[in-house]
């Protein structure tokens, strides 16, 4: 769980770069003035959470982003009672602090989180935009400049683990997907200050990874992995290893169709 503060009036230069696919970065501001929760849809590594970084600095909103996993629990997000010097305190999660501060708490693939933390969100994310807490008998009224922005990856859930529709419907929604390649290209060099041409191979590389069907990959190669492979690149890493370490070995544990895969990468990169 992490605190990211913006100022109120931030500097480009401190504003996380983000290339925008479309009217996502409208949308959300109208969400935000309309107070509307955000719901962002997409594959890992395409963008979501750099989108939520960027829009919390562009509107000089404190942003609380929490990881979602299989332990999260309610009271990870809303708080408990600790004990220190003898005596017990309440201690706000994350949350929790988002409201009271009108920041911006995103939730990142919050379906990997236990099903009781979903009851929790469904008032803050409808007209009440209130979050009681139980264990103190205090309710918050979410000021106007907080926003509920919540991600997940509907490609990668299992039927156990989708979004149930009655929760969907609480949210504004956005589906993201991986840039066209002249855009990933542009955001690649961004990011890592490798020069045009090998950005475009390695773009060029990942296209033609997503477009395989016959291997059986949870995941396919992401915009994240693209920069990765690039910084080791422009660092002066070897342009095959940098492939093989940084966007290939993630893809799978099977030897086999990690040898498979490189043998895209040859055939791309000459």
């Amino acid at each position: 769980m992490s605190n990211n503060a913006a100022s109120a009036q931030p500097d480009d230069d401190t504003i996380p770069f983000y290339q925008a696919q479309g009217i996502e970065t409208e949308l959300f501001r109208y969400a935000w003035r309309n107070q509307l929760p955000m719901l962002l849809k997409g594959p890992t590594g395409c963008g979501k959470t750099r989108f939520v970084e960027h829009m919390a600095a562009q509107l000089g909103r404190p942003l609380y982003t929490v990881a979602c996993h299989d332990d999260l629990t309610a009271a990870d997000l809303v708080g408990r009672h600790l004990i220190g010097d003898g005596s017990t305190y309440w201690n706000d999660g994350p949350l929790t602090r988002a409201v009271r501060e009108g920041a911006i708490c995103y939730l990142d693939e919050v379906v990997e989180a236990r099903k009781d933390t979903t009851v929790v969100l469904h008032p803050l994310s409808d007209d009440r935009r209130i979050l009681p807490i139980e264990r103190t008998g205090e309710t918050l009224h979410a000021p106007p400049e907080f926003m509920l922005v919540v991600s997940y990856n509907p490609g990668y859930q299992n039927l156990l683990k989708g979004m149930k529709p009655s929760t969907r419907q609480r949210f504004v929604s956005m589906r993201f997907d991986f840039p066209q390649a002249a855009r990933e290209q542009k955001i690649v060099m961004r990011e890592s200050g490798i020069e045009a041409e090998m950005a475009a191979r390695l773009v060029q590389v990942a296209h033609n990874l997503r477009a395989l069907k016959d291997h059986d990959l949870e995941e396919s190669a992401s915009t994240r992995l693209i920069i990765y492979t690039a910084r080791l690149i422009a660092d002066g890493f070897a342009v095959e290893q940098a492939c093989r370490a940084a966007m290939i070995e993630p893809l799978s544990d099977d030897e086999a169709t990690v040898e498979a895969l490189m043998e895209v990468v040859h055939a791309t990169m000459g």
